[in-house]
Parts: structure tokens; sequence; C-alpha cells
């Protein structure tokens, strides 16, 4: 069983998020990055699958040499190699033409993805690249199973869950589910020093610029001071919600 999972390079949830002077850009100073939740339950499920049937895990990302450290970790939780796509991840659909021109090159029965990256949120990238694969699809998978090359994926639906049957090669877009909390690894010394010797793989860009790019970035707007409002005091109460806040 050879398996690809895809790797994004996110800021950690408690970053403090600050742009560019000219807001064109995230500005990474004081950001800890770290490997996107989603793609951490993808690559954990690929684990439990190479424990049960064996095989060889590659872990793949498409972006500059800062995101090596985040490759490494990947490394150091359990997976045998990686390759970085030498090219600035600018929109969706670039990343999946590189994600797309690797796998055509070679030769993997799996491919996961997480089903979205938290830094944009776009769960764009998995259904892009299946469908330049030509490969069936599961998005939102919070099971799956193999047998004799027939995957079983369960996934979330408005409602419920839906169960699909496909034959291998299949690209999954994980979540928690496909494996829970509980069971993600953390690297241990031994995992860490092993992962300074495993193979990462730089690979170059193959599409050039994409067909779109970011104009500006701004924050929300910050919270609106808090307005008390006497208890007895119900006429004004109505009006504000009303008038200010628009709720009614």
């Amino acid at each position: 069983m050879n398996i690809l999972v895809c790797i994004s390079h996110v800021p950690d949830t408690t970053a403090k998020i600050n742009f560019t002077a000219d807001g064109t850009a995230l500005d990474p100073a004081g950001v800890q990055f770290v490997i996107n939740p989603y793609d951490e339950f993808g690559l954990t499920k690929a684990l439990h699958i190479k424990e049960a049937q064996g095989g060889t895990i590659t872990v793949i990302n498409v972006g500059p040499a800062t995101t090596e450290p985040t490759l490494r970790k990947a490394l150091a939780i359990g997976a045998d190699k990686a390759v970085r796509i030498d090219a600035i991840p600018m929109d969706a659909i670039t990343v999946a033409k590189e994600l797309k021109n690797h796998i055509s090159a070679n030769s993997y029965d799996l491919i996961i993805c997480g089903q979205e990256s938290i830094d944009y949120n776009g769960q764009q990238v998995p259904a892009m690249l299946a469908a330049l694969l030509e490969q069936p699809f599961a998005n939102a998978c919070v099971g799956l199973s193999l047998d004799n090359g027939t995957a079983t994926a369960t996934s979330e639906i408005d409602g419920g869950h839906a169960t699909y049957k496909a034959s291998l090669p299949m690209v999954i877009g994980g979540k928690k589910g496909l494996v829970e909390e509980k069971d993600l690894r953390i690297p241990n010394m031994r995992g860490i020093m092993s992962a300074r010797t495993k193979p990462l793989e730089v690979a170059p860009a193959t599409e050039g610029e994409g067909p779109t790019k970011p104009v500006s970035f701004e924050k929300p707007a910050g919270k609106a001071a808090v307005k008390m409002v006497d208890a007895e005091n119900v006429d004004e109460l109505v009006r504000l919600l009303h008038e200010e806040a628009k709720a009614i």
C-alpha cells in the first residue's frame, strides 16, 4: 500500500494574525506554523493502515523552504518520506495541479487530504485534485476501511452520513472521525532523530503563475463596546435591538 498524505503548513489557531503593511499578504513574523489539523487526522489514519497492512507513507506539501519543519514533523510522527514542491501556494487550483503532476508521475494507491486547510477554509483542493486525476473522491470523511483494493468511506452529509465504495486509487478529504483526537501521534525523541535522516525531496514547480492572486486582506471589525441597559427599561432595549443592532 503506497499512501500519499497532502500536508498544509498553517498558522496555529492561537496565533495573532497580522498582514503586511500593504495588506497583500500574511505577516509571518512571530507566527507559529503547524500541520493542518485535518491533515494530521489523515496522516494518523495512514499510519493505522500501514501498521495493519504494511506499505509506505509519503507526505507532500506545495510551499517554500519555510514549510520544511512541518514536513519534518510529519516524518517524526511516522511518515517514511517527504516531498516539497517548490512553489508559493497562491490559489487552490494551482496547488491541485502541482499535486496532480507529482501523483501522475508516481504511483499511489490512496491519496489522503484534509477536507480543508484552517487558514483559508476553502475546501477546494481535494475535490479539484480528484477531478484532475479522474479518481473517486469522498469528502468530510469520518470513516475509511480497505479490503482487497476496495475502499469503503463514510462521509458526513447534512442530516446524517453517506457510505461510498470505490476501487483504489481514491482521494479522501478527511476530518475528525477518520481518527479521534486521542489517536493523534506526538513525535517522540526516536521519531525526531529518525526524521533527520528520512528523505525529503524538493521538486520544481511545473505550473508557473496561477490564474488568481490576492489583492488585499483586512481584519474583521473589532467588537463594539458593550452598552448596558437598565433591566426595567424594556422599551430602550427594544429600540437598540431594532435601530442599532438591527437584530429585530
